[in-house]
């Protein structure tokens, strides 16, 4: 496979994001969904609507989420929603749980490595294309969530990140977190999932990344630590392996007094498995070409 393109800006602006967007030479049409975090109650590192809405409208996107498995304000439709409200999503944009009633979508994996089916949002099927909005940061289960995480856990249904999260054993939220996979074997089903839903959309995918607020918590922490380190920009690729890739080589070739802490957590967590086993799956490549824009 030849190396991919991933393009670099260090600017983080609602223009640079289109303009990072633009670099990929791929225009999404038809009914463009946008997935991106839409941040759990009491997180205050997410990106708000306010920064991304240039790029949505940009693209006439209607903004998708799944509802979680975990006890919040976002594991049930009608919490989930309110929380929209409160949040500023609805208000900016259409929003589509994609999740919101079943049955859910089954995407078949007859070669993944641990999954052979993955549970989506049966809405996502309504999307002729998808654009991958990431705030790429630390993560308490996975290590690290970007592109790879959203395509994962970020389309699966409740029952979808059960799966995902115990390795294709437990469908029921209320006894997954005590039936937790072994990590590598979650790392992979999060491979697994995530090819499922590149190769749904094929090329009318894109994928935009932006490296800032860059704590060792999840956008999905109502609890999370504030950033340990700067800034660094917006990546953009048309492959989510080489765009994860990338933003975690900055991490790793940063001085910020920070990196150590946040490497830290995504190799405590086996977090780079995951790139390493969507890597081998073949929808994707570690080896990329970072070009500054």
């Amino acid at each position: 496979m030849e190396k991919a393109k991933v393009y670099f800006t260090s600017e983080i602006t609602p223009e640079a994001v289109i303009r990072m967007y633009e670099a990929l030479g791929r225009a999404l049409s038809g009914n463009v969904a946008v997935k991106l975090h839409s941040g759990e109650k009491g997180n205050q590192n997410y990106l708000r609507p306010e920064f991304v809405k240039p790029m949505v409208e940009y693209v006439g996107g209607t903004v998708v989420e799944c509802n979680t498995a975990y006890d919040g304000e976002r594991n049930y439709t009608d919490k989930h929603m309110r929380l929209m409200d409160e949040h500023g999503w609805s208000k900016h944009f259409k929003v589509d749980l994609m999740d919101a009633e079943g049955p859910d979508l089954k995407l078949e994996i007859p070669n993944g490595k641990i999954l052979k089916e993955n549970l989506v949002g049966k809405n996502i099927k309504n999307y002729d294309s998808m654009l991958v909005l990431s705030h790429f940061k630390g993560h308490p289960a996975g290590g690290y969530g970007g592109a790879l995480k959203q395509l994962s856990i970020g389309c699966a249904s409740t029952v979808g990140k059960c799966l995902i999260h115990s390795g294709g054993t437990i469908t029921d939220q209320n006894i997954v977190w005590g039936h937790m996979a072994e990590q590598d074997v979650f790392c992979e089903s999060m491979a697994d999932a995530a090819m499922s839903v590149a190769e749904m959309f094929g090329e009318n995918i894109a994928y935009v990344s932006m490296m800032c607020n860059l704590s060792v918590d999840c956008d999905c922490c109502a609890v999370a630590e504030d950033p340990c380190m700067a800034d660094i920009g917006i990546l953009s690729s048309t492959d989510p392996v080489a765009l994860d890739k990338a933003c975690m080589d900055l991490i790793y070739s940063s001085n910020d007094p920070g990196r150590d802490h946040f490497i830290e957590r995504v190799e405590s967590l086996h977090g780079s498995h995951t790139i390493d086993a969507a890597a081998d799956l073949g929808f994707g490549t570690k080896e990329y070409e970072l070009i500054r824009i």
